[in-house]
């Protein structure tokens, strides 16, 4: 029953560990992505921008600092 119990922590522990490098991993802009957006967001006009938008480039900005 330990040996159960043991292999059932080992599971879930590598299971939450591979699940958080995917998650670090994913979503990350290249380059050029963020040239691009930088671009948008410069030309954003915010009364028009839809909040998306507007949340893209407050990321963008605190990624920067």
């Amino acid at each position: 029953m330990k040996k159960l119990l043991s292999m059932l922590a080992v599971a879930a522990f590598s299971m939450a560990s591979i699940g958080a490098f995917a998650g670090s991993h994913g979503g990350a802009m290249s380059d050029k992505e963020k040239a691009e957006l930088t671009e948008k967001c410069a030309k954003m006009d915010p009364a028009k921008a839809d909040d998306k938008m507007k949340a893209d480039c407050k990321k963008l900005k605190e990624m920067k600092k």
